[in-house]
């Protein structure tokens, strides 16, 4: 009765850590937010289009591309970099044009990407947005698409993980592992992965106009 009675006291202790570790991790990620900085103007006469701030989802599978980087930093299987290193952006965004469906955090891919490109610089900032050379929990990652890149009707983006450093391959997770079917068994190891989403009313870009956004996360 007492090797009983103090494995089922070990069990429940060992239950008890498993659980508090999980909510520390499920909480990491709740802290963990983003916001962006639109903005799309005239490339000949620089007059301002479209201006505007949001706030974004954090995805599931941000968690993975976390774990992936608390792991080893230079993951051989990417390469040398597995941590965010694209802005994607598209045109698919389900719902009223003016007011797309909320984002899910349980989007994996766009659901019509039209293109990906690397980030023109990624800074961190201090408490109060300024700019420094050292890491704090604030890191800003912009991109710029030139006149001939994103045109078209966009109303949704996101921060890429990927698993090619060519801006042109993708590696999609299929639809039917994600969403309201995510599957976190799914094996991502030769796939893009998805840190942030977000969907909003439509702006059309134009093969006359640039297009830079700031995305910002802060944890």
């Amino acid at each position: 009765m007492f090797f009983k009675e103090q494995m089922k006291k070990s069990t429940q202790g060992m239950k008890s850590m498993l659980q508090q570790h999980e909510k520390e991790a499920v909480h990491f990620m709740r802290i963990a937010k983003g916001s962006f900085h639109l903005k799309l103007w005239d490339a000949t006469t620089g007059k301002i289009l479209t201006e505007w701030e949001k706030l974004n989802i954090i995805t599931l599978d941000a968690g993975i591309i976390a774990a992936r980087l608390f792991k080893n930093s230079q993951d051989p299987v990417v390469g040398v970099n597995n941590g965010i290193n694209m802005l994607a952006i598209g045109t698919g965004a389900t719902g009223n044009i003016l007011n797309p469906d909320a984002p899910q955090e349980t989007q994996r891919r766009l659901n019509n990407e039209i293109c990906r490109k690397a980030f023109s610089s990624v800074q961190f900032r201090n408490t109060e947005g300024v700019a420094v050379a050292y890491p704090t929990n604030i890191v800003d990652f912009t991109t710029v698409y030139g006149e001939a890149e994103a045109v078209g009707p966009l109303n949704e983006m996101a921060l890429m993980h990927t698993y090619s450093q060519n801006p042109a391959t993708k590696n999609l997770i299929p639809p039917e592992y994600g969403g309201a079917n995510y599957d976190p068994t799914f094996n991502v190891t030769n796939y893009d992965l998805m840190a942030n989403y977000l969907t909003f009313a439509c702006i059309s870009k134009p093969s006359t106009a640039i297009l830079s956004i700031t995305w910002r996360l802060t944890f």
